[in-house]
C-alpha cells in the first residue's frame, strides 16, 4: 500500500492512533523500569500480540496481515511514544530478517520461519556489524567456508541488537579470500547451534531494555538449507542486497526517534503551560513560544519525510535516497527536540524523575544505529550527484 506525502488512509490513521494510545497507556508506565534494570520487556510482547501489532508485515499466506513499511512505521512511532524498548522489540518483528526471508528465502525457509514471526513465537536478530566493520560494512570478515555437506561459519559480530534474546540470527558473511563488495552472503544460525556464543552484553547509554551483544561463531556447521544468500566470489549482488535490506530498518529507526521526540515535546509543552515564573506560565513568554513553534514544525516536517519514504516501498524495501533522507532528518530532529525539551524544564529536565533525560539517551543512539547520520550524508550526496566515490584508501 502506498500513499502520498501528506495523506493517510482511514485505516492507517486508525492504526496510528491505536498505537499512540497503546504506547501511552500500556507501555509508558513501565518504560523507566525497563531502562533502569536493563530488563527485556516481556510484558510488552504479550500486549502487542493481544492488540494485533505483532506479525503485521508478514503476508497473509503465513498468518500475517500483509501490511507495508508505512504501516510498520506508524505502529512503531506510536508505540515509541510510550517506550523505546517496546518499540525496538516491535521493530525487530516488523522490519527485521523476516523481510529478507520473505524476499529471497527459499519456500522451505519461508514456511519454517514466517508463521512464527506472524504469531510472535519466533524472534530474529540480524548480525552484520563487526569490531572492524561498522560504517564500512563491506569490511566484514566473518567467513563461510565450503565443507562436505554444507559450510562452516567463523567470525565475531558486535553491537547486535537482541542477540541474546533471539531464536535465530541472520548472519552476513563472506566467501573465503574475498574483500570489499564481492563474495558477501547471508546464513541462518540457531541460538542452540554448537559453536554459537553470546560473548558479552554491551553496557550502553540508552535503550537499555533491549541489549546489544557481542556474538561469536566458532566453526558452526551451516546446512545448505540454512543459506539465505550464497556468497559468490565473482559477484557484488550480496553487497547490494545488504544495503537494500537496511531500508525498512532505517524507516523503523526514524519512526522510533520521532515517537520518543513527540512524547518529549508534548511533556515539555504541558510543563510549560503549568510552570509559573515571574507570575505567569512560562509558555506565555515569546522566547518559549518560538521554541515550541520550531519544535512542532521540525517534528511535522520530519514525519512527512518519513511517510514519503515508507510509503514508497516496493516489495517491502523503500528506496535508498528517500530512506536515507528520512532517517537523517528524523534522527537529528529528535536529538534537537529532546534536548530542547530538557531545556524547557530547566534543571528538572536533567532529573530522572522526569522522562526527558531518558528520551534524549534513547534517541541519541538511533543516530548511530543502522547507518550513522554522517554515513547517510555520504549516501545522499552520492544519490544526488551520481558520484559514488569509495572511501577506501587506494591499494
Amino acid at each position: 500500500m502506498t500513499t502520498n506525502a501528506t495523506t493517510l488512509t482511514v485505516e492507517q490513521l486508525e492504526l496510528r492512533e491505536r498505537a499512540i494510545e497503546l504506547g501511552r497507556t500500556e507501555f509508558a508506565p513501565y518504560a523507566a523500569q525497563w531502562d533502569e534494570t536493563a530488563t527485556y520487556p516481556e510484558r510488552s510482547l504479550a500486549v502487542l500480540k493481544e492488540h494485533g501489532f505483532i506479525g503485521m508485515c508478514v503476508s497473509e499466506e503465513y498468518g500475517g496481515q500483509g501490511k507495508g513499511v508505512l504501516e510498520a512505521s506508524l505502529a512503531i512511532e506510536g508505540v515509541a511514544h510510550g517506550c523505546m524498548a517496546t518499540a525496538m522489540m516491535l521493530q525487530g518483528n516488523l522490519n527485521g530478517p523476516s523481510r529478507v526471508i520473505a524476499e529471497i528465502g527459499t519456500p522451505q525457509q519461508r514456511a519454517k520461519y514466517l508463521p512464527g514471526v506472524a504469531d510472535g513465537s519466533h524472534s530474529f536478530a540480524i548480525a552484520m556489524t563487526e569490531p572492524q566493520a561498522g560504517s564500512d560494512g563491506l569490511a566484514l570478515q566473518t567467513t563461510l567456508t565450503p565443507v562436505d555437506g554444507g559450510f562452516q561459519l567463523s567470525g565475531e559480530k558486535s553491537h547486535i541488537t537482541s542477540g541474546d534474546h533471539s531464536d535465530t540470527i541472520l548472519v552476513f558473511c563472506r566467501a573465503p579470500g574475498t574483500v570489499g563488495p564481492r563474495g558477501i552472503g547471508a546464513v541462518l544460525v540457531e541460538k542452540d547451534d554448537p559453536g554459537f556464543e553470546v560473548v558479552s552484553i554491551e553496557k550502553k547509554m540508552g535503550s537499555r531494555g533491549i541489549n546489544e551483544t557481542v556474538l561469536r561463531f566458532s566453526d558452526i556447521f551451516i546446512d545448505n538449507d540454512d543459506v539465505v544468500l550464497a556468497p559468490d566470489p565473482e559477484s557484488n549482488n550480496g553487497a547490494a542486497f545488504l544495503v537494500k535490506q537496511f531500508n525498512p530498518e532505517r524507516c523503523g529507526n526514524a519512526a522510533m526517534t520521532l515517537g520518543v521526540a513527540q512524547s518529549a515535546f508534548e511533556y515539555a509543552v504541558e510543563y510549560a503551560k503549568n510552570r509559573e515564573q515571574f507570575g505567569r506560565p512560562i509558555a506565555e513568554f515569546q522566547g518559549m513560544q518560538w521554541r515550541i513553534a520550531d519544535m512542532a514544525v521540525s517534528l511535522d516536517a520530519a514525519r512527512l519525510m518519513l511517510w514519503r519514504a515508507a510509503g514508497s516501498d516496493v516489495d517491502g524495501f523503500p528506496p535508498i535516497r528517500e530512506t536515507a533522507m528520512a532517517k537523517l532528518l528524523c534522527n537529528e530532529t529528535a536529538i534537537k527536540v529532546c534536548n530542547e525539551a530538557i531545556g524547557m524544564l530547566g534543571h528538572k529536565g536533567y532529573l530522572t524523575e522526569h522522562p526527558l533525560e531518558r528520551n534524549f539517551r534513547d534517541v541519541r543512539g538511533m543516530a548511530i544505529a543502522g547507518g550513522s547520520v554522517d554515513i547517510l550524508r555520504n549516501m545522499i550526496g552520492a544519490e544526488v550527484t551520481g558520484m559514488r566515490i569509495s572511501q577506501r584508501r587506494a591499494s
